[in-house]
């Protein structure tokens, strides 16, 4: 098994940090910039596909009709 990377466990406490505070907050706003259903062009959801040609054309399909759709707004 590898390990790749690597995580500080926080201690619980009653009182408050400042520092604590600041490095969520700062996780927080890096959370939301995280992409989704409408920058990747592949509408959020579950899907099923029966083969993983199925599948790559989907998210052909999704990246064609995004691009497609950003060109015409940027003209």
């Amino acid at each position: 098994m590898r390990t790749i990377g690597h995580r500080k466990e926080r201690p619980i406490s009653f009182s408050a940090s400042a520092a604590f505070l600041a490095e969520g907050a700062r996780f927080n706003d890096e959370i939301h910039c995280l992409p989704t259903g409408k920058s990747t062009f592949i509408p959020k959801g579950v899907f099923r596909f029966k083969t993983h040609e199925d599948a790559n054309r989907h998210q052909v399909d999704c990246l064609v009709r995004g691009m497609a759709a950003a060109a015409l707004a940027r003209r």
